[in-house]
């Protein structure tokens, strides 16, 4: 199983980032998915995931601000997150929730 983020970087807050997350090596159709991230010096947290009917359950941090989404022809899932925080700078992981096959983690960076 192979898991790739792209479309992190370094952004201003109240700025925008669109994370995409590419799965390989299994039914992508069949099973949830899920973002985490982890900022230093902390645990990692779950901030979002997406079952395979699409049905999505958010972390209260931030409901309203992220969205998450898929595209079972693409075997994709995005993060779209809007409205950054300098808080919100961490390595974001995407995820086949609730399995351990994890991405390579791709850096959000928010300045204020």
């Amino acid at each position: 199983v192979q898991l790739v983020e792209s479309g992190g970087g370094s952004v201003q807050a109240g700025e925008s980032l669109k994370l995409s997350c590419a799965v390989r090596g299994i039914a992508f159709s069949d099973n949830s998915m899920a973002w985490f991230r982890q900022a230093p010096g902390d645990t990692r947290e779950i901030v979002a995931r997406i079952s395979s009917g699409g049905d999505t359950n958010y972390a209260d941090s931030f409901e309203g601000r992220f969205t998450i989404s898929r595209d079972n022809d693409a075997d994709m899932f995005y993060l779209e997150m809007n409205n950054l925080k300098p808080e919100d700078t961490a390595v974001y992981y995407c995820n086949v929730y609730p399995f351990s096959y994890w991405g390579q983690g791709t850096q959000v960076t928010v300045s204020s």
